[in-house]
């Protein structure tokens, strides 16, 4: 940054307050102080934070208030299973319940290594979908890890232009609405299964209905919800605490799994803090650990996604997820639609959740301003 000298005068006959103030100028050294903080920034950070309070106070204070990184309802930094900062916007407070969007796909992956742990479903085994199994389909060979590791080869086409021509926007709101894993799942094949990353929440649903079939064999649209949401509930929010957290289920039954799971910004920092930890809380094991070393591994498909998991690892290519340059490769993400996070770095003993509404141009500032809380933070 530049800094320009302020020029000093060279004969003073008589001292004034305008002198003085030049002279003052002439001796600062190092760059300008920085502005006061807003009122109620500092507040919004614990005395210790583990980091200087007033650094983490400001960098909490710009994703509120910079410009060109949307609008932020809720951020949670949560320091050795700790809070260590929390701030809602106008309207917003603990009790609210934020959609996860594409954070929900992660959730998903722990439940359906819930069901592998149970022996229930195998890995590297097809996937069990019955409208795959008819003799010389082709899709009988996808694999519960490809559509895990978003590599089934399925004709999904997220993010299409024009949007209604979108796979997630022709399941979720037009012709697979009622039944969106049926939708997902009378896709045909576009690539061999296993070699091509396409990210897809139409695979996210096709994993909540396996799940959800195996809970539920032969129900009814109400016994799959009620059966899922008990599953959900008995599985995952109670042992974590999740008391907020809530699924949204099509009329067929099946868990919106791709994009429609809900709680409290608290409640996704228990989300984070259970993975950071390898699945346990409180030293119960919930999922195995061997299970979150999995959906932290990168597919061979792409170097920066594990398993339903974004990771701080570079693409290979243009997409920039997370902060690859910023921060350790061993964090990791939940990554929602319009700037939903979910960032865990186990090696800094920390979980950062923002929860807002960011459009897709302003993503890049958005995620340079998360790396600044996440820089503060020392690693191991």
């Amino acid at each position: 940054m530049l800094r320009f000298a302020t020029p000093c005068p060279k004969r003073v006959r008589a001292p004034s307050l305008a002198v003085l103030a030049l002279l003052a100028a002439c001796s600062q050294d190092g760059p300008a102080p920085l502005p006061p903080l807003p009122e109620g920034a500092m507040e919004a950070v614990v005395t210790d934070p583990g980091v200087p309070r007033e650094q983490l106070a400001r960098a909490v204070d710009d994703l509120f208030t910079a410009e060109g990184i949307g609008t932020t309802y809720a951020v949670v930094v949560l320091h050795k299973g700790e809070i260590a900062a929390e701030r809602y916007g106008e309207g917003m407070s603990e009790e609210t319940r934020f959609v996860g969007w594409s954070m929900s796909k992660t959730v998903t992956a722990v439940l359906i290594g819930m069901l592998v742990a149970d022996g229930r479903l195998e890995l590297d085994a097809p996937a069990p979908v019955p409208s795959w199994q008819r003799a010389g389909d082709p899709r009988g060979e996808i694999t519960l890890r490809q559509l895990l590791q978003m590599r089934s080869g399925l004709r999904h086409r997220e993010g299409y232009d024009p949007p209604y021509e979108s796979s997630e926007v022709q399941m979720l709101y037009l012709a697979g609405h009622d039944d969106m894993a049926a939708f997902a799942e009378a896709q045909a094949l576009e690539t061999v299964p296993g070699e091509e990353f396409r990210y897809s929440t139409a695979t996210s649903v096709i994993l909540a209905d396996i799940a959800t079939d195996l809970i539920a064999p032969d129900g009814t649209p109400v016994q799959r919800q009620q059966a899922m949401a008990s599953f959900l509930d008995a599985r995952l929010a109670a042992p974590l605490g999740m008391e907020s957290m809530v699924g949204e289920y099509d009329a067929a039954g099946t868990l919106v799994g791709g994009s429609s799971i809900w709680a409290t910004a608290r409640d996704w920092g228990k989300f984070g803090e259970f993975l950071r930890h390898g699945g346990s809380v409180k030293g119960a094991q919930i999922v195995p650990r061997r299970w979150i070393e999995f959906m932290r591994t990168p597919s061979p498909a792409s170097p920066d996604y594990g398993a339903q998991t974004w990771l701080n690892r570079p693409s290979g290519g243009d997409r920039n997820e997370l902060f690859a340059a910023r921060g350790p490769d061993t964090a990791f993400a939940a990554v929602g639609h319009l700037g939903q996070y979910v960032i865990v770095s186990p090696d800094q003993s920390l979980t950062v959740v923002r929860l807002g509404k960011t459009d897709g141009p302003k993503r890049h500032a958005l995620v340079e301003q998360l790396a600044d809380i996440v820089q503060l933070y020392p690693g191991r």
